[in-house]
């Protein structure tokens, strides 16, 4: 089952009875809003003036549901995550930590293989060329020991969006979309993040990120792959030609629906949250040395 994403940007009362969300909101005057909390798989707290229940937030983490409060900037900051995702978790964790460096170093390359890859096919689908970044995924070797991951972004982002926005370059504090990027990245890492945890691996401890500032290092390496997705919808904004400057309402609930996007894994169509799964699974498998191969996603159009 797809899990819901909800986003609270005004003053809400937040709660629990009977296995549900409760939600009031002091300034309408409207009924309560319920919502089973079996249903959520990621709840977005914008407003500084929300309150949230400790047995509301008890029952959201039994569930495995993301809790992602936002800074002053309206942009993601904190993720509330469960101390045991998994009932193997110490065995799994084991296994993570074990992991040779010559394992890691070959996870590294297919992960930066197949964001590439996946670059290259966004190139394409936005008729543009893609046969430098073709080149470039088959030449990465163990652990991108050239660093073609860092060449293919400066000239993946070099082309992807000048046709809509021709001073645009990829930097956090930079230009509109950069906003639309942080904020659609922040998410994607959260999504990444439940899901490690979910199979019993901890997201600080990465097979290519190693920032000891950075508590979400494995987080970063899998998501790489994926944040095509959120590059594509951030396209699919700039073409409506909305106004990018700010992050709207409007904005952010299509950047919202990155968890649910439909993606194609392992010959068939997922929700974005799905196949994340899939892959931090066939990650631990990776670990525990069941597999060699970690299974990402393909980007593709989805027609049907």
């Amino acid at each position: 089952m797809i899990k819901r994403t909800l986003f609270f940007g005004n003053p809400a009362y937040l709660s629990t009875r009977n296995e549900q969300l409760v939600v009031k909101f002091p300034a309408e005057e409207k009924a309560e809003v319920t919502i089973p909390i079996e249903d959520l798989g990621y709840i977005v707290l914008e407003d500084p003036q929300i309150t949230i229940t400790n047995g509301l937030l008890m029952k959201l983490v039994q569930n495995k549901t993301a809790v992602i409060t936002c800074d002053k900037q309206h942009l993601p900051c904190s993720l509330l995550q469960p101390l045991v995702g998994h009932t193997e978790q110490t065995e799994r964790i084991r296994y993570q930590l074990d992991a040779s460096l010559p394992l890691k170093k070959n996870l590294w390359q297919q992960t930066v293989q197949a964001k590439i890859e996946n670059q290259a096919a966004h190139l394409k689908g936005r008729s543009k060329s893609e046969l430098k970044l073709k080149r470039w995924a088959s030449e990465v070797k163990s652990g991108d020991s050239e660093n073609h991951e860092a060449f293919a972004a400066a000239y993946y982002f070099q082309n992807i969006y000048t046709d809509l926005v021709p001073e645009f370059s990829r930097n956090q504090k930079g230009i509109a979309p950069n906003n639309l990027l942080n904020y659609g990245y922040a998410i994607l890492r959260a999504v990444v993040a439940r899901a490690l945890v979910s199979s019993g691996m901890l997201p600080s401890v990465g097979i290519f990120h190693r920032n000891k500032y950075n508590a979400f290092c494995l987080a970063d390496d899998i998501m790489e792959p994926y944040r095509i997705y959120v590059d594509a919808v951030v396209y699919e904004i700039l073409e409506t030609g909305a106004n990018v400057e700010e992050l709207t309402t409007a904005i952010k609930s299509q950047l919202l629906t990155i968890p649910a996007l439909d993606v194609f894994i392992d010959d068939k169509w997922s929700p974005l949250m799905t196949a994340v799964s899939r892959t931090t699974n066939s990650l631990h498998d990776c670990f525990k040395g069941g597999s060699r191969k970690i299974l990402y996603p393909q980007f593709l159009i989805n027609t049907s």
